[in-house]
């Protein structure tokens, strides 16, 4: 009897896995994710079928945002401001300024300032101070918020300025921010602040929602100061851990382009509270703060459009001299790996780095699996060593440097709720080269032969998690 049920049981499972494998295919995803599921389905019994239910399932089928509302929200209030002008910027950019613009009507806004930060500390002091000189409204939106000093500091601070009168919205990703727990925000809420979760991880929908993270973190004040990067609000990104440092990149922005930081957050507010803002009040006249141009762009699964890996990828075309990407995670889709490649093969100065050690150890593995071609075509790999870089920056050239919240990785390209700032200007790129010669100080550059030196099994296990990359 046992026998006929098992026998029962696994006719069940294989008819249910034959079914999701048709369905996958039937997705018409990307043939190498679709064969890396099909892999998963098929070799790892059970567990893989988990992973599917939770990962791999594609809510954004489902048109939460329709094309009209998303032109409303995101090109009327920037056209108003982005016409105002004539924006001076490095010309040999205009190819990917035009693309940009006519991917997801993103204008380029001059008369900037930008500071760049790579100590949390400094960036949480000057945060603190901008948001104690908030006059009107603050818009708050980050990955991870936790409950601990640094995120006590800041909820206590925006707290202040709602018992004094000024608009406050926050915005936190579900998985992100578990770590606060419900009660964490509810004290937002008692003092009048409006608090929303990014596709909140609740039975029924968790399966559906837990693969796609609104991975951005901004801040937005009174339309004329803004920061975007790669920091979140935790202890940890101050404090580092105990093997080392925590060493991030994140940018101050005063002038028109936080603009376009304040068109993205109030996409999102609509997505998570469906509540449609559009006053002219949170795009306010600004002067001239500075002479920097740039463009602020989002991307994520509710479009078709990769908006910013084409930008990438279209910057690394255009370089003519340098490409310098510092990142956590390397685990690049083959467009963007090959254009890299083909990048130092035209004699380009191409540097990568990444941590030699990771807070994630399988996206770390997949990672290392990458090196070998990237080192035979001409690429300079550095390893950090003085702690977890979690810095996600990028130069070209002298001219252009991109800060915001996206990793190298098919994740961020594809799964993830991400921003970007392309900003064009010598200086700014000057600054973000001399920080990445700064970390060179601290890494190890590793050569092609040295890197096929390592032990044959460390070697396999890393080129098993790349089957799995598109994944992960």
């Amino acid at each position: 009897m046992n026998s006929v049920l098992i026998f029962i049981l696994e006719i069940l499972y294989a008819l249910t896995i034959i079914s999701v494998v048709i369905v996958v295919i039937s997705e018409n995803r990307n043939p190498i994710k679709t064969l890396s599921w099909v892999m998963v389905l098929v070799f790892l019994p059970f567990v893989g079928l988990i992973w599917y239910l939770t990962f791999g399932q594609d809510f954004t089928k489902k048109q939460i945002i329709t094309k009209r509302m998303y032109s409303k929200l995101k090109k009327r209030p920037l056209d108003e401001i982005g016409t105002l002008e004539e924006v001076a910027y490095p010309k040999e950019h205009a190819s990917l300024i035009r693309l940009l613009k006519n991917l997801d009507n993103t204008p380029l806004l001059g008369g900037n300032n930008v500071q760049l930060f790579t100590r949390g500390d400094e960036k949480l002091e000057r945060l603190l101070i901008d948001i104690e000189n908030a006059k009107e409204h603050i818009h708050v939106e980050y990955y991870a918020f936790e409950n601990d000093a640094i995120g006590a500091k800041v909820r206590n601070a925006l707290i202040q300025k709602s018992l004094q009168g000024v608009e406050v919205r926050v915005i936190y990703d579900s998985f992100g921010s578990r770590k606060a727990k419900k009660g964490f925000f509810e004290e937002f809420r008692k003092a009048g602040i409006e608090v929303e979760p990014f596709l909140k991880l609740a039975l029924p929908k968790l399966t559906s929602r837990l693969n796609f993270r609104n991975h951005r973190k901004m801040v937005i004040i009174d339309g004329r100061i803004g920061y975007v990067g790669g920091m979140n609000i935790a202890d940890r990104y101050i404090d580092g851990f105990q093997w080392g440092i925590w060493r991030d990149t994140h940018a101050r922005i005063e002038g028109k382009g936080v603009q376009g930081l304040q068109s993205i957050f109030l996409i999102d507010w609509f997505f998570v509270s469906q509540t449609l803002i559009t006053s002219r009040k949170y795009f306010p006249e600004l002067p001239a703060f500075g002479n920097i141009a740039m463009q602020t762009v989002n991307s994520g699964p509710l479009r078709e459009e990769r908006e910013i890996s084409h930008g990438i990828l279209q910057a690394i075309y255009d370089a003519q001299k340098s490409i310098f990407i510092q990142t956590p995670y390397f685990v690049p889709p083959e467009s963007l790996l090959q254009a890299l490649q083909a990048a130092a093969v035209r004699g380009l100065d191409v540097r990568v780095m990444i941590p030699k050690r990771s807070d994630v150890r399988l996206v770390h593995l997949a990672t290392l699996s990458f090196l070998k071609e990237v080192l035979q075509s001409g690429i300079k790999v550095y390893l950090y060593e003085k702690g977890f870089l979690h810095s996600k920056m990028m130069v070209f050239d002298d001219s252009l440097t991109l800060i915001g919240s996206v990793n190298f990785d098919s994740r961020s390209f594809e799964h993830n709720f991400e921003v970007e700032a392309f900003i064009y200007d010598c200086n700014v790129a000057k600054k973000a080269i001399d920080i990445f010669v700064e970390d060179q100080r601290f890494s190890q550059i590793i050569s092609s032969r040295e890197w096929m030196k390592r032990p044959q099994v460390l070697r396999f296990f890393e080129s098993l998690m790349r089957l799995f990359a598109p994944l992960l």
